[in-house]
C-alpha cells in the first residue's frame, strides 16, 4: 500500500512511521527539511518528500499513485493567535496536491469539539476538518483530547509541574474535565482505520477509559512517582497570568502555553462510541499510560518529542541548507586546542553537551541567559536535550537547534533559537591535519542593524569569557586557548 504521511517529523508522525514501516507499505513522508528526517526503523520503503505546506503546493516529487494520506499538520506551538490562518492555508495546499492523485482515503487527527464554545485551537481543528471534507476523497476524522506519551507536550508539562513544585498555585481551569488517551492507543486507531470503508466520511472521538480533571491528572502523576503534592486553586489567576506561569515553570514555548491555557478552559470529553471494540483495541488507563511513558524515558527510548518541531523564532535560518556557518558580515569567537590522542573522548563530551549535563563552564551564566530569554518570550533552557546521549540533525539542545551532526567527520553546527538582535551559530569540530588532532570551537553572530552590533560589543567580554572557558573545559587541559578574529566582523 502507498501511504502519504504529512508532518512526518512531528510527534505523531514519527511514531506512525514506526508502526507502519515494518508492514510492507511504501511510505511517502512529507517534511520541511529532509536532512532532519531520521526515521526509526530506517527502511528502503520510506521516501522523504521535502515540502512546506504553509508556503505552497509546488512539489514535483509528490506521488500520483496513493492509497491513503494521513494529515497530521498542526501549528499551535508556533504562533499565538495566528495559527488558525496558517492551519487553514496548509490544509488547502495539501488538498491541492492530494486531489491530483488517486488517493482513496484521508485520515485526519483532530481535537474533541463537543462544546458549543470552543477554544481558538479547537475551532481551528474543526475548521480544518471542514476544509478536508470539501474534497472528493473520503475523509476519516479521529478526534482526541490530551495525548499521554513520553515526549508529548501535555505529558512533559504535567511532568515538569509535578516534579518541580511540591505546592502548586493553580487557576480555575484545574477543575476542567478531559479524557486523556495513551499515545499507543492513538497510533492503533490511526493504523487500524486504513481503508476501512465503514469509517469513510465519519468522525470518531477517541479517548482513554477515564474522565479526569486536570487536578486529578496532576495528582495521579504524583502518586505514580510516589511524590506528595498539594494544589491550591486561586480564582484570580487570569488566562494571561496562567500562560506566564505555565511558560516559566515548564519546558513549553510561550505560544504553546497560551494556546493550551485557552483550550483548558473547555471540557474535552469524548462522545461514546464502539470504535475501540470494533477494532479490537484495549484502552490503556491514565496511570498505566504514565508508567509506560516514564519507562520509555528511563530507558532513553523516546521515539519522538514535541520539541522536534522547528522553533518559532528565525525558522527560515534553521534549515539544513543554512547549516554551513556563515563567513561574511559576522562576528566570530574562535577557540583552538591541540588534542592529540583525545579525539574520541572530546567528541563524546561534545555529543553530550547541554541539558542536565550543562555547558561544562559558567553554567550559572547559561542559566541566567535562559531566564532572560524566557522574560522576552524566548524558548529558554527548559527544553533540555531531545536525546539523553548523542544528537542528530533537528534535535533541540536547550535554546539551540542541531543543524548539522556529522559523526564520522566529528562536526556539529548548532543554531540559536533564543531571542536575539540577529542570528547565532555555534560550531564544534575535530580536525586531523598532518597526523595531529585539533579541536575547533567557533561562535558566530550575524547582527541585525545597529542594535545587533551594540549587543555584540557590549557582551564581548562575557562571550570571550564563556566560550574560551567552555573550550578549555571540553578538552580538559590548561594550555592557553588560541582566539582568532574574536571581535572582528567578516568582510
Amino acid at each position: 500500500m502507498r501511504i502519504v504521511i504529512t508532518g512526518a517529523n512531528g510527534y505523531i508522525g514519527k511514531r506512525l512511521i514506526a508502526a507502519l514501516g515494518g508492514q510492507g507499505h511504501e511510505l511517502y513522508c512529507c517534511v520541511r527539511d529532509k536532512a532532519r528526517f531520521h526515521p526509526f526503523p530506517a527502511e528502503e520503503s520510506l521516501h522523504p518528500i521535502e515540502i512546506d505546506f504553509l508556503l505552497g503546493y509546488h512539489c514535483p516529487d509528490f506521488p500520483r499513485n496513493v492509497d491513503v494520506a494521513f494529515y497530521l499538520i498542526h501549528s499551535m506551538s508556533q504562533t499565538v493567535g495566528k495559527f488558525a490562518e496558517a492551519e487553514s492555508r496548509a490544509a488547502k495546499n495539501f488538498l491541492h496536491l492530494i486531489e491530483k492523485t488517486n488517493c482513496r482515503q484521508i485520515i485526519y487527527l483532530s481535537g474533541i469539539v463537543n462544546q458549543e464554545q470552543l477554544s481558538p485551537h479547537l475551532s481551528s481543528r474543526y475548521h480544518v476538518e471542514r476544509i478536508l471534507r470539501a474534497s472528493r476523497i473520503p475523509v476519516t476524522v479521529l478526534r482526541a483530547g490530551i495525548i499521554v506519551g513520553s515526549g508529548g507536550a501535555s505529558f512533559e508539562i504535567i511532568r515538569d509541574l509535578v516534579e518541580k513544585l511540591p505546592i502548586m498555585i493553580a487557576p480555575r481551569w484545574i477543575q476542567t474535565r478531559c479524557q486523556p488517551i495513551a499515545i499507543s492507543n492513538v497510533i492503533e486507531f490511526l493504523t487500524k482505520l486504513v481503508l476501512r470503508e465503514t469509517a469513510f466520511d465519519h468522525d470518531f472521538d477517541i479517548s482513554g477509559p477515564e474522565v479526569l480533571t486536570y487536578r486529578e491528572m496532576l495528582l495521579q502523576y504524583a502518586e505514580v512517582r510516589k511524590l506528595k503534592r498539594w494544589i491550591i486553586t486561586l480564582p484570580i489567576l487570569t488566562p494571561r497570568l496562567s500562560s506566564y506561569w505555565l511558560y516559566f515553570i515548564t519546558s513549553t514555548s510561550y505560544a504553546l502555553a497560551v494556546n493550551l491555557i485557552e483550550s483548558m478552559k473547555v471540557d474535552v470529553v469524548a462522545r461514546k462510541n464502539t470504535l475501540a471494540k470494533e477494532l479490537g483495541i484495549t484502552l490503556i488507563p491514565y496511570k498505566r499510560a504514565l508508567e509506560i511513558a516514564l519507562e520509555k524515558i528511563e530507558r532513553n527510548n523516546v521515539l519522538s518529542s514535541w520539541k522536534d518541531a522547528l522553533g518559532p523564532f528565525n525558522t527560515k535560518f534553521a534549515r539544513s541548507e543554512q547549516g554551513s556557518v556563515p563567513q561574511h558580515g559576522c562576528f566570530r569567537e574562535v577557540c583552538v586546542h591541540d588534542i592529540d590522542g583525545m579525539a574520541e573522548t572530546i567528541w563524546a563530551r561534545i555529543s553530550n553537551i547541554g541539558g542536565t549535563n550543562g555547558w561544562y563552564y559558567a553554567n550559572w551564566l547559561w542559566s541566567l541567559r535562559g531566564f532572560l530569554d524566557k522574560l522576552v518570550g524566548g524558548v529558554g533552557l527548559n527544553r533540555g536535550r531531545t536525546h539523553r546521549q548523542g544528537f542528530q540533525a533537528g534535535d533541540s539542545i536547550d535554546f539551540w537547534r542541531v543543524l548539522i551532526a556529522e559523526k564520522e567527520a566529528k562536526r556539529v553546527v548548532l543554531f540559536a533559537e533564543m531571542k536575539l538582535p540577529g542570528e547565532a551559530w555555534l560550531e564544534f569540530k575535530i580536525l586531523t591535519e598532518k597526523n595531529q588532532d585539533r579541536f575547533v570551537q567557533t561562535a558566530v553572530f550575524r547582527p541585525k542593524g545597529v542594535f545587533g552590533r551594540l549587543y555584540w560589543y557590549l557582551l564581548l567580554p562575557i562571550h570571550h569569557y564563556i566560550f574560551q572557558g567552555m573550550a578549555r573545559a571540553i578538552v580538559k587541559v590548561n594550555q592557553k586557548t588560541q582566539p582568532r578574529d574574536s571581535n572582528k566582523e567578516g568582510n
